[in-house]
Parts: C-alpha cells; structure tokens; sequence
C-alpha cells in the first residue's frame, strides 16, 4: 500500500489553505491597500487602531476563564496578549483621554460580539478568532508596523506602533510553528475541525466587513 495514501493534511495546514481566499480578501480591501499605500492619513491609522481595540479587548477578556479549558486552554499565552500596548498606541495617537472619543463601528460590534459569543459557548470556535488574529499579527501585521513607522514618524516599535511589537517573542519564527504544533494536535475530531476552519473563515469575514466600513468612512477623493 502507498504510504502517501495514508497521509493525513496537518490541520494548520488545513485551516490556512482553507481560509486562503477570504485571507486575500481581507488583505487587499482597499483601506488596507490605501493605508499600505500611503494615500491615508494617520486619522485613518487611529481609527482603524480602535477598532482592534475593541476586538482585542473581547479576546483577552475572555482568556483568564478559559486558561484551564481542554480546547482553548492551550492557546492562552500571556506574551500574545495585546490590550496594554493597543491602550498605550492610543493615548499616544489620541491623547490620554483617548477613552472619551473611540467608538466601534457596527461591523467591530458584530466581530466582538461573535468572539464573545464563542468564549462563552464554543471554546473551539474562540480558537479560531484567536489563529485568525495572532497569527495573522505575528506576520503581515509587521508591514503595517513598518509602513506606519515610515509614513507617520513613530519612533521604531515605539508608541503608535506597540501593538505589532511583541517585547516577549523575541523570533517569531519558532513560535509560530509551536503555535501550528497545537493546532495539529487540537482535542477535536473531524467534524469539530471543520466548523473550525469554517469559524475562522468568518472571522475573516469579519475583518474584511470592518475594512469595508473603514473604507465608507475615509474615500479617497477621485
């Protein structure tokens, strides 16, 4: 019998081919391919800012409770955790009553309200939100440090930029791959992995949905 037949797709393979197409979505929405671009202005910066604020705030809130959770549980590490340094960006973008001024636009409410929702009721799917974000952090969210850092002059990973410089992953190579170990080795069966991936597809969905929104609130001029 042929070995090959045999062999089983590792499921963060899986899940990151699966997702491909709503990723490359996400990624080219014309307000990030502006704000990569140059064409926008450090208000629009901010404003996307806070609305990973409002997300990240629904992810680390429900972390503690799930620390201990046989699915989520080992996916809870403390250097990921981004709240602090996305308050520590906006005070610098926004001053430090930054608090006062920010909002969530309908698409944020709806993409916190589901993370929420997962925390609360699926763990499984919660780990989907959290491959979607960091991952996704740890890797292309490095061009938008950079691009910030040049267009806009915030000192290098200093504030304004906080968000994408985790102090406590020093090489992010090997984490990421530690990070897919766990995905391989998820306590789910087949079924399980697939309403994963298709969460974490959603998740993309969200995203994309929230660039959309940012996209209506700064047109460029034509």
């Amino acid at each position: 019998m042929d070995a090959s037949a045999t062999t089983v797709t590792p499921f963060s393979t899986l899940i990151r081919t699966a997702s491909h197409q709503q990723h490359t979505e996400a990624e080219s929405s014309p307000f990030m391919s502006h704000l990569l671009g140059g064409r926008l202005g450090v208000d629009a910066y901010a404003r996307y800012t806070e609305q990973l604020w409002f997300v990240y705030r629904a992810l680390e809130e429900a972390a503690g409770p799930l620390a201990d959770d046989p699915v989520a549980g080992p996916f809870i590490r403390p250097e990921l955790l981004r709240t602090a340094e996305l308050e520590r960006d906006l005070a610098h973008l926004r001053g430090e009553d930054w608090r006062a001024g920010v909002s969530a636009l309908p698409a944020t409410t709806a993409y916190a309200a589901r993370v929420e929702e997962c925390a609360r009721t699926w763990p499984a799917g919660y780990v989907a939100h959290h491959y979607t974000r960091y991952l996704g952090d740890l890797s292309g969210g490095q061009i938008i440090r950079d691009k910030a850092e040049r267009t806009w002059g915030f000192a290098r990973k200093g504030d304004g930029v906080r968000f994408y410089v985790f102090e406590q992953i020093p090489n992010p190579a090997p984490f990421k791959r530690t990070y897919r170990e766990l995905l391989d080795r998820v306590n789910a069966d087949d079924l399980e992995k697939q309403r994963i991936v298709d969460e974490c597809k959603r998740a993309f969905d969200f995203n994309g949905a929230v660039f959309r929104e940012l996209d209506r609130e700064f047109p460029l001029s034509a």
